[in-house]
């Protein structure tokens, strides 16, 4: 689902680090390019350059994603804490709203995550 190798290994050392309980380290919220958008081969200089309309759509999804964490943009938090603030806050239904239009939305991954960290929680429906 990834859009070069170099991404997809990005994108899998990122995941990698989140799910790894033994460390943990600060994280820059932001919405705009991030360092998963580092080695996209869509990356322009300030912006997604996929295709007409794909920066605003990932700005929207950035900007829903804090919103419904009620996160500041361009604040630090500790990677366990967002981890935590996610299974509390984020229902895997919740994805329909949040990642509208998301080409991976509908492999359901996202959600399966989302279902596996709540119930790492042990936080309910």
């Amino acid at each position: 689902m990834g859009y070069s190798p170099e991404f997809v290994e990005k994108m899998r050392e990122i995941v990698e680090d989140i799910r790894d309980d033994r460390v943990d380290f600060p994280i820059k919220v932001v919405a705009a390019l991030d360092d998963t958008c580092a080695v996209c081969p869509n990356k322009g200089k300030t912006t997604c350059e996929a295709s007409m309309g794909s920066n605003e759509h990932v700005l929207s999804m950035d900007n829903k994603t804090i919103h419904q964490l009620g996160l500041i943009d361009g604040a630090v938090y500790n990677k366990s804490f967002l981890v935590r603030l996610t299974a509390e806050k984020v229902k895997p239904d919740d994805l329909d709203y949040i990642c509208k239009g998301c080409s991976w939305l509908s492999y359901g991954v996202c959600k399966e995550g989302i279902a596996a960290i709540r119930e790492k929680y042990s936080i309910e429906e």
